[in-house]
């Protein structure tokens, strides 16, 4: 009888420890998926960050033409996409799942909105402000879906990963912040037109004007030279064609107070498709003089009869237009 209870005794203590074994062997293998997790998720997010940094980069290089910028970008989404796959295809611990899900969420509004702001660049870098203004503007719009990347990531994805961390007792974890929306400059679509450099976008605006203060405000347009040419509106205008035509626009500020972002625009019809040009200038000063530059980006017709038109466009409060625009008949001849 002895023997038999020390049997079971040493039975039921064979049954207890394999018990405990394979929970302890359980619970290691399940504090290691999540710490794998986790792992997985932190080297995807800096992936992601290092992609959004170099989106920005990209947008904000100046220099290149508008199909270089889209190509680079388009680039990036390709990468964006990438990282959306891979994190698809983590091995996700069940404790994980609603954070994976807004992982996935917050990689795929990245992806999608490089993918909107690469469609809209060419229109942004246009020389035309019909077109540039809208773009730059949707742009601006699309910086939205960076910062609610953000939010979604940090706030449900981040977030939980640490709370299921800190639950299950697993210390010396970091878990990786995202940085998607490099700053709230990108918001505006006045700061995205200046960034892009978007001379033609920099009418876009923010959204919000305030009220100019009391007084008169506006621009008169004075005089307009090519080179020691300047242009006379009743006769035609013989304007040597080189590679590199600049029209010198002589404006005033004729109002009580400084203009900023002030925009002078080159407009020449007649033969082919229309070429439009435009300068901003940063700021005006009340009652004073200042001469534009603003530069051909294409050749001009040659030996055909066109008309150019110069203008500084209106300004807050700005209320007498009838001194912003003059027209000159024009023929560009070999020089």
């Amino acid at each position: 009888m002895v023997r038999r209870l020390a049997a079971v005794g040493i039975g039921l203590l064979v049954i207890v420890l394999l018990v405990f074994g394979i929970n302890g062997c359980l619970n290691s293998r399940q504090e290691q998926a999540l710490r794998d997790y986790n792992r997985d998720v932190s080297s995807v997010v800096q992936e992601a960050n290092a992609n959004v940094d170099a989106f920005y980069e990209t947008l904000s290089g100046g220099g290149n033409s508008s199909t270089d910028v889209q190509s680079e970008i388009n680039q990036l989404r390709f990468s964006a996409q990438r990282q959306s796959r891979q994190a698809a295809d983590f091995d996700v611990p069940g404790d994980m799942r609603p954070a994976h899900t807004n992982l996935l969420l917050s990689l795929s509004l990245l992806q999608e909105a490089i993918g909107k702001v690469a469609m809209k660049i060419p229109a942004a870098l246009s020389t035309d402000s019909a077109t540039a203004v809208p773009a730059v503007r949707a742009i601006a719009a699309e910086m939205q879906a960076f910062d609610a990347a953000n939010v979604v990531y940090n706030r449900r994805s981040a977030a939980l990963i640490k709370q299921v961390l800190d639950e299950k007792g697993i210390g010396g974890q970091v878990v990786q912040n995202s940085d998607y929306l490099q700053n709230l400059g990108w918001l505006q679509p006045s700061t995205v037109a200046r960034r892009i450099n978007s001379q033609a976008g920099r009418g876009a605006g923010d959204g919000a004007a305030s009220e100019p203060p009391p007084g008169l405000h506006g621009h008169a347009l004075l005089a307009v030279a090519v080179g020691d040419l300047t242009l006379t509106s009743g006769q035609a205008n013989r304007i040597p064609a080189g590679s590199n035509v600049a029209f010198g626009v002589r404006i005033a500020n004729q109002g009580d107070h400084p203009a900023t972002d002030v925009r002078v625009r080159v407009r020449i019809t007649g033969s082919g498709d229309p070429i439009t040009v435009q300068q901003v200038v940063e700021q005006t000063a009340a009652k004073t003089e200042a001469t534009v530059t603003v530069r051909l980006t294409q050749a001009p017709p040659i030996g055909q009869p066109v008309t150019i038109t110069a203008e500084v466009l209106e300004v807050p409060g700005e209320r007498n237009l009838d001194n912003n625009r003059q027209t000159y008949p024009a023929l560009f001849v070999r020089g």
